[in-house]
């Protein structure tokens, strides 16, 4: 008879609703919020300037969080974005589904499906305003890692 197994669309949508991925070292991440936190502070960690996380949940249906934040250059906004596909693969095994914008760099966008990161220049920002355009979003607190004198 049947496989007592849900089908395939039952699957991918509880994935979508309860992803968790398993860290190294075995530390569960059960939130598109706690994978948005771990992009804010690599980007933060690259001098990465006005970081706000937006929780998107309920009015965009493909991800959960919004990372938003500027560069201050074109190589600037390229390593923040290769920083932060280093830090979520490291810390939570994630890589980006798909990537935008990255030769340019005025507006490079990282999918990682819960999360999506968009890394502007000022002058891109300012133009497209995503947090206008989202500011029906809750915005997810997040605060800046503290970071030894040394």
């Amino acid at each position: 008879m049947g496989s007592s197994r849900a089908p395939a669309s039952t699957r991918k949508f509880e994935q979508a609703i309860w992803w968790v991925r398993k860290r190294p070292g075995g530390i569960l991440v059960e939130s598109g919020r706690e994978q948005a936190r771990v992009a804010a502070d690599a980007i933060f960690s690259k001098k990465g300037m006005d970081i706000a996380l937006l929780d998107v949940e309920g009015l965009f249906v493909l991800s959960d969080v919004f990372v938003i934040a500027t560069g201050t250059s074109r190589p600037h906004v390229q390593s923040l974005a290769e920083h932060v596909e280093e830090r979520m693969f490291e810390e939570l095994g994630v890589k980006p589904l798909r990537s935008e914008g990255r030769a340019e760099a005025e507006w490079v966008l990282l999918d990682f499906g819960d999360v999506i990161v968009h890394l502007f220049q000022a002058a891109a920002r300012d133009f497209y305003g995503l947090e206008r355009l989202w500011a029906d979003a809750e915005k997810v607190d997040w605060v800046e890692p503290v970071v030894a004198d040394g």
